[in-house]
C-alpha cells in the first residue's frame, strides 16, 4: 500500500513514538483570516490518536 503523502507531511513521529501534527489548512490564503484564527493555527496538536492501521497508511515506510 502506498504511503498517503498528503497526511505523511503533516505528521511526524517524535523519538517516544508520539505523533505530532500539524493542522490543516495553515500553508496559503491566510491574509484573509482573523486574528484568532492566525493565532489558533501556531504549533502542533496534542493528543492526537491514530490506529496502528492508520498510522502504517500515512506514515513513510523506512
Amino acid at each position: 500500500m502506498k504511503t498517503n503523502k498528503s497526511h505523511a507531511k503533516r505528521i511526524k513521529l517524535t523519538k517516544n513514538g508520539k505523533l505530532k501534527v500539524r493542522p490543516k489548512g495553515q500553508n496559503h490564503f491566510n491574509a484573509k483570516e482573523s486574528g484568532n484564527t492566525t493565532r489558533s493555527k501556531r504549533g502542533v496538536k496534542k493528543n492526537f490518536i491514530l490506529s496502528a492501521k492508520q498510522v502504517a497508511r500515512f506514515m513513510p515506510h523506512n
